[in-house]
């Protein structure tokens, strides 16, 4: 008896000696694009000021990363909490896994700090707040500057002074008869539909039945399709991706291009004070600025719910976020962050911010997933090439969102 009660003893005083043992684990999963960005600091920083508290984060590949976050919810082995993007809101809501961060919010000082677009976007339009955002991006336009000097224009304000731009700097520098600079570098790949819907979307576009093929959104549609036609893009634009587009933008093949801040450090490097950016133009008296917000959510099967939200709290605290988004390259969704944000040129973060009141989303729901992937950059291929019609590809479209889930 005696060795049984000297054993206890011996343990509780060891716990007492090394709170860890008695500390509560986070799992978390995360993505950054850069391996060797880590959330090492970010942990300690964590652990020192909550050292009842562990957190066990794990980098997730993101070619694979909902798949194995999928997986792992259905089969019992998902993290406490990960970061997700909104277009994930609509299954996971439908999965039932994940946990209302409402009463966590409102009772939470530092909720008054969150840039309240990011917050209305991280909610998705669902009738409580399953994510909190952790950081962001809002698409603008890129622009030469040495291009836009020489032929004496100023960034385009309005969707006429844009195709109007486009002409006029798509030119044959040489003589030779070929194209040299395209005015628009398009993307017709996957993800295109960020250059797509600012361009369509403000004529009355709605992502449902009859939405797309009001007469005013047609007739934006055409435009494109029209400015396509007239080689003011380049050839290869009906199946360019990100690396394409960015690409022929830092060769100098052309003068203007849509994109998000997370190309602004790279590009700055090898263009310098040739390239800036502006907010999108203004079409039929509106911005569309398509936003991207990434945000945290908390599992249903947290085996320690408070102590989970404690981190994906922190982690969209001041200070705190900013470190976490110099890592990722995106931007802090912290008010006091923003304000003293030196992660980007400046010239690249007042477009971001400029463009952050006019910023929507596409419509959360199942279809998304699918409107991304295929239905749009399939469609959108088929229309450049004139083999369907503008009002065929958007009524195929309107299909895609008005279908049941």
């Amino acid at each position: 008896m005696k060795r049984v009660m000297s054993s206890l003893a011996l343990a509780l005083s060891l716990c007492l000696l090394n709170p860890l043992a008695q500390a509560a684990t986070v799992h978390y999963w995360y993505h950054f694009d850069n391996a060797d960005n880590t959330m090492t600091d970010l942990i300690a920083r964590f652990e020192k000021q909550n050292p009842d508290i562990r957190i066990a984060a794990e980098n997730i590949p993101w070619n694979s990363y909902y798949d194995n976050l999928y997986t792992a919810l259905v089969g019992g082995s998902a993290p406490d909490a990960a970061m997700v993007k909104t277009f994930a809101l609509p299954r996971l809501q439908q999965m039932e896994v994940l946990e209302p961060l409402d009463d966590y919010i409102n009772q939470w000082d530092g909720k008054n700090n969150l840039l309240e677009n990011t917050v209305k976007i991280a909610r998705g339009g669902m009738d409580k707040h399953y994510f909190l955002p952790v950081q962001y991006i809002v698409s603008y336009l890129y622009y030469r500057t040495d291009y836009f000097q020489k032929a004496g224009l100023t960034p385009p304000k309005t969707c006429d002074d844009f195709y109007a731009d486009m002409k006029k700097l798509t030119q044959d520098t040489n003589g030779d008869g070929k194209t040299d600079i395209y005015g628009f570098g398009f993307r017709g790949g996957v993800g295109g539909q960020d250059m797509w819907a600012p361009l369509i979307m403000p004529y009355g576009g709605e992502f449902k039945a009859g939405g797309l093929t009001k007469p005013a959104v047609l007739q934006a549609s055409q435009r494109i399709v029209d400015a396509w036609k007239a080689r003011l893009f380049p050839p290869s634009a009906t199946t360019d991706g990100f690396k394409d587009v960015i690409g022929a933008f830092k060769a100098g093949k052309t003068a203007m291009t849509i994109h998000h801040i997370g190309s602004a450090n790279d590009l700055n490097a090898v263009l310098g004070d040739n390239v800036s950016a502006v907010p999108l133009p203004v079409c039929n008296g509106k911005r569309w600025a398509p936003i991207a917000v990434e945000s945290n959510a908390i599992f249903t099967t947290a085996a320690d719910k408070a102590a989970t939200w404690k981190w994906i709290a922190f982690l969209s605290s001041a200070e705190n976020n900013a470190q976490f988004n110099r890592a990722t390259g995106q931007l802090p969704v912290t008010k006091s962050d923003t304000q003293a944000w030196h992660g980007h040129p400046k010239r690249f973060l007042d477009a971001t911010v400029n463009s952050l009141p006019d910023a929507e989303d596409y419509p959360n729901t199942p279809q998304l997933s699918d409107f991304v992937n295929t239905v749009w950059p399939v469609n959108m291929q088929q229309a450049l090439l004139g083999q369907i019609s503008v009002e065929q590809m958007n009524s195929k479209i309107e299909t895609l969102f008005s279908a049941q889930p």
